[in-house]
């Protein structure tokens, strides 16, 4: 078993670094921060212009990847050039290992599997993705159920499931998630394939995160539980 590396305080409000050294640190992403700016100088904040804050080192780019603005948890970032193209590599070689939590609107039937669903981008209606199973490319998702709650007239049954994406696409947890196809049960707060209404924020969350050191080769693998929201008869 890997081994955890100490976690490491942050020097950025809302933005906790969980583990950082001369060459990496990885950090927890509150729901509702960008991963990179966006083109509007609106959206300027994010993950990619706060760590330089944290690291005045850190040169070149440091996104090996990213979460979708209202996911929180783990991500990975280079401080280095040569370690971002390390971490690139491993991403694109699909050897690093992410698992995600979420809580869904319905009862999930089954208690574990694969979904594999073709999808791609809805062009005329962007980001939005649509299940196509002649032009879209296959996501692999395995997902096991953890809990399952229903405050008694059925139309509150909630399912928290656990995730591993054993491919990256866009939205692929949310759509695999939402379609008929995958499970029926579109993510709690979901406000493209679901009811934003039903949460205060998209209940997903990158929970394990699992790769090789750029440098030395050691396994590390972080762990942060989710915020108290994905919590039974938590609302706030």
């Amino acid at each position: 078993m890997p081994i955890e590396p100490p976690s490491a305080p942050s020097a950025e409000p809302g933005l906790r670094v969980v583990f950082a050294d001369d060459v990496i640190a990885v950090v927890d992403k509150p729901s509702g921060l960008l991963s990179c700016p966006g083109r509007d100088p609106s959206l300027s904040d994010s993950v990619q212009t706060r760590v330089p804050r944290v690291f005045p080192g850190a040169t070149g780019s440091i996104l090996a990847h990213r979460l979708d603005q209202p996911t929180s948890g783990l991500m990975v970032v280079a401080l280095t050039p040569a370690a971002h193209r390390a971490l690139r590599l491993q991403f694109e070689a699909r050897t690093v290992h992410k698992q995600y939590e979420a809580v869904l609107v319905g009862r999930v039937v089954g208690d574990d599997g694969v979904i594999e669903l073709p999808f791609r981008l809805d062009v005329d209606h962007r980001p939005h993705q649509i299940y196509d199973a002649i032009h879209g490319k296959v996501g692999v998702t395995r997902w096991r159920v953890l809990e399952r709650w229903d405050d008694g007239d059925g139309d509150n049954a909630r399912t928290r499931v656990a995730f591993e994406p054993l491919t990256g696409r866009t939205h692929q947890l949310r759509v695999h998630s939402a379609h008929p196809l995958g499970l029926g049960c579109a993510i709690a707060g979901d406000n493209l394939y679901g009811d934003p209404t039903s949460a205060p924020r998209l209940l997903l969350h990158a929970r394990q995160l699992s790769f090789t050191h750029p440098v030395s080769g050691e396994p590390l693998t972080f762990q942060v539980a989710p915020p108290p929201v994905f919590q039974r008869g938590v609302t706030t």
